[in-house]
């Protein structure tokens, strides 16, 4: 079975201090309110990734408890149906995390955004996207998004926190879930 997964994911290139500080923001944080739920966080996971040109970033994933299918740490747990509008509450509940985050490069909510916090695969595979605004969520250290400013003219950013642009986040569309 693969698993699907709700989640924040982060790409802090290679700033361990900052994956440290993100991680224990993370670690006591308290359930996040959606609707009538209170849905708590995982233990982040932080890993050693490769990028697909085979560079190692630190990837930090946040994986809100009983929200997904097949998600490892939520074995023997029961799944929190939610709706819609209610992931896009949890979303927008992760992104309030995320900005009290700093030194990463790039990072977005939604279904298994792995590959969508990758910087060499959003430069060869996700820049149509990026270029027309159609990766809501996404949110860019100020000089990456520098760095592949020249084809996003048009785009759809704007200022996230400081340090950081995005396009923002709409929430859940019934389309996006899984």
């Amino acid at each position: 079975m693969v698993a699907i997964a709700f989640e924040l994911v982060v790409n802090f290139g290679a700033n361990h201090d900052a994956a440290e500080r993100a991680r224990a923001a993370v670690s006591g944080h308290p359930p996040l309110h959606v609707g009538d739920h209170r849905i708590p966080l995982h233990e982040p996971l932080l890993m050693t990734a490769r990028s697909s040109s085979g560079r190692e970033f630190l990837e930090m994933s946040v994986l809100p408890v009983g929200v997904g299918s097949g998600v490892a740490p939520d074995r023997g747990r029961r799944s929190i149906p939610l709706t819609g509008e209610e992931f896009g509450l949890l979303g927008h509940g992760l992104y309030g995390l995320l900005r009290r985050f700093t030194g990463y490069r790039a990072a977005q909510v939604g279904w298994n955004p792995e590959d969508r916090v990758d910087l060499d695969e959003l430069r060869s595979d996700w820049m149509a996207e990026l270029a027309t605004g159609r990766m809501p969520g996404l949110t860019l250290a100020d000089d990456v998004h520098r760095d592949l400013h020249r084809d996003l003219h048009g785009s759809g950013f704007t200022r996230f926190a400081p340090g950081h642009v995005w396009i923002p986040y709409r929430g859940e569309q019934p389309s996006d879930l899984a």
